[in-house]
């Protein structure tokens, strides 16, 4: 298997040489990165040629590198039935520039690209209908964001009074709290001094 991907990785390099900035085998698949503006134009080759014919889109998914200048990692995972391959394509965007959308390469695009929109934030240029997906349509951020708060910024609540669902922002207050272990309530730890051999 590695020779094989080994000669798919030496012939994308040779093939797509403009567009594949770096290329890495590991755990038996393929991945290669490339830039945003050459998505549709490698994926489409991935797609379409005899040596590679990668007909399925398995997944599109985001990550979140919030130290790096381009903090996000857009990756898409492709499954070639002919020649039994995997490949992980990579590429990296900032914050504010868009991905092309490869709808029109693989139909089944459009709802992970809506994910990792509603997830990350990543805008993907072309998709017919990029709006949120597993959020609520007011939903504030991207929940997958490492920057974003455990929390949340609003919670979601019943009202019995207004008979409605309510948005309210989150309200966290930490009060100290002092333990005492002697109660019979908290319990008493193994190996504390204070059990004075009651456990």
């Amino acid at each position: 298997m590695t020779q094989a991907l080994q000669d798919l990785s030496d012939y994308l390099g040779a093939a797509l040489s403009q567009d594949i900035l770096a290329s890495v085998i590991r755990l038996d698949e393929l991945a290669i990165t490339i830039s945003p503006s050459a998505v549709v134009r490698v994926l489409t080759f991935l797609r379409d040629d005899p040596n590679c014919l990668f007909k399925q889109l398995i997944d599109l998914c985001g990550v979140d590198y919030p130290e790096r200048d381009a903090r996000f990692d857009v990756v898409y995972h492709l499954l070639s039935m002919k020649h039994n391959q995997r490949i992980r394509v990579k590429l990296a965007v900032d914050e504010d520039t868009p991905v092309p959308s490869v709808v029109g390469v693989f139909s089944t695009a459009g709802w992970f690209e809506r994910e990792a929109w509603d997830m990350y934030g990543v805008v993907f240029t072309g998709n017919p209908d990029l709006r949120r997906l597993l959020t609520d349509y007011g939903f504030e951020g991207h929940p997958l964001r490492k920057d974003f708060p455990l929390t949340g910024f609003n919670e979601l609540r019943y009202d019995d009074v207004q008979k409605r669902v309510v948005y309210e922002p989150v309200k966290l207050t930490q009060d100290f709290r002092n333990f005492d272990f002697m109660s019979p309530w908290e319990g008493v730890l193994p190996g504390d001094e204070k059990a004075g051999g009651k456990v």
